[in-house]
């Protein structure tokens, strides 16, 4: 991380009304007249921490962090047993980017976004080429149903003690391991939700990074992040982010023209390199970045500095 830049105060923030009774939080940081870029975090569910900024130069961008639907500091929180699943989507998201780009007075932006973040930002730009400048991706995923699957089944032949931890917290019949913690995840007794939560991030956090001596982020021990962070994750893949398989791409020539970087470790099992592949053969106007020895974690050596120089590239 020697290479990032400090992150200072917000010089603006606050909660934007995105209708379905949902409060998206955002914030700025850098400089105020900068060229406008938005971070798109991962997950589903992680939410954005200010340290997001730290991979711009803040005298160059104005960076907009934005808390996804359920997550961060943005409301209802899905760690809350009520809150209402059903109108946070995709969709939903895409419209809550644009309502932000508007309420900021945006007229294009940098997108840049990592691995659920990747897929949000890939089809976001899609359906609004003319509201993007440049974008710029880290662990690079498109979500597909045979990517879901083979984060939570295929994986068990590289991990298969901490996968077996995994399955044997869903029922024994569960054939689909995603649909049986959401549907665990959404149990009306909270000492099975939690175990469920629990359970969930245990196994994510397993396969993140290749680095032994990698550990969680401090709010991973939070229950309400791990709820909410495992609740909207298994809501997410168990619909297949609402996208028909391959859509995103399929979608690639609508990108035409549109300058981007995507780095990616060779070594990334959560999300393989054969992904982040087939996008740059669809987008001749992307690069890819490859980083060996990484994984799926920007901590990874040589991760950092690759975004750093990614996004310096398209500074103004």
């Amino acid at each position: 991380m020697s290479m990032t830049y400090p992150v200072g105060e917000p010089v603006e923030q606050g909660m934007l009304d995105v209708g379905d009774g949902n409060l998206v939080h955002w914030e700025v940081h850098g400089n105020p007249d900068g060229k406008p870029a938005v971070v798109l975090h991962g997950g589903p569910g992680t939410g954005c921490s200010p340290g997001a900024a730290r991979f711009f130069d803040p005298s160059a961008y104005r960076v907009v962090l934005m808390d996804q639907r359920g997550s961060g500091r943005s409301t209802p929180h899905a760690s809350e047993y009520g809150a209402d699943l059903s109108v946070n989507t995709t969709a939903h998201l895409v419209a809550d980017i644009e309502r932000l780009r508007e309420h900021l007075g945006v007229e294009k932006w940098l997108v840049h976004g990592g691995s659920w973040g990747s897929t949000l930002a890939l089809h976001y730009a899609q359906l609004f080429p003319h509201r993007v400048g440049e974008i710029v991706l880290i662990a690079v995923t498109t979500t597909r149903r045979e990517e879901i699957d083979w984060l939570y089944h295929g994986m068990r032949r590289l991990f298969p003690v901490e996968w077996e931890r995994f399955r044997a917290g869903a029922p024994e019949d569960a054939a689909d391991l995603v649909v049986a913690y959401d549907r665990l995840l959404n149990d009306p007794d909270p000492a099975v939700r939690q175990k469920a939560a629990d359970d969930w991030v245990e196994w994510e956090h397993s396969i993140l990074s290749l680095d032994p001596d990698h550990t969680p982020p401090p709010q991973a021990q939070d229950p309400a992040w791990r709820m909410a962070f495992a609740r909207i994750t298994a809501h997410y893949f168990r619909h297949g982010a609402w996208l028909e398989e391959g859509q995103v791409l399929r979608g690639m020539p609508r990108l035409a023209g549109i300058p981007g970087t995507m780095v990616h470790g060779r070594l990334d099992l959560q999300g393989p390199l054969l992904t982040a592949w087939e996008v740059d053969r669809a987008w001749p106007a992307g690069e890819l970045v490859v980083v060996r020895g990484a994984s799926h974690s920007v901590r990874d050596a040589g991760m950092a500095e690759a975004l750093v120089a990614a996004l310096d590239s398209y500074r103004p």
